[in-house]
C-alpha cells in the first residue's frame, strides 16, 4: 500500500500534540471519543491524511 505523503513538518508537529491530548482527554474522562486522538496520531506517523487527499492538498513544505 503506498500513501502519498502529504503532511509537512508543522502541521504534523500540531497533530502530534492534538492527538496525545485528545487521547489524554478520553483515557482521563473515559470517553470513548478519546479515540479519535489515535486517528489524528496515525495520521502524523504515516504523514498521510486521506481527508487532504480527498481535497487534492498537501502541506509539504516545496523545495
Amino acid at each position: 500500500m503506498n500513501l502519498t505523503k502529504n503532511i509537512g513538518e508543522n502541521d504534523r508537529k500540531i497533530r502530534m500534540i492534538a492527538g496525545a491530548l485528545i487521547l489524554l482527554w478520553g483515557l482521563f474522562a473515559h470517553n470513548w471519543l478519546g479515540l479519535i486522538g489515535l486517528i489524528i496520531l496515525g495520521t502524523a506517523v504515516l504523514r498521510s491524511c486521506p481527508a487532504y487527499t480527498l481535497m487534492q492538498m498537501d502541506t509539504l513544505e516545496k523545495k
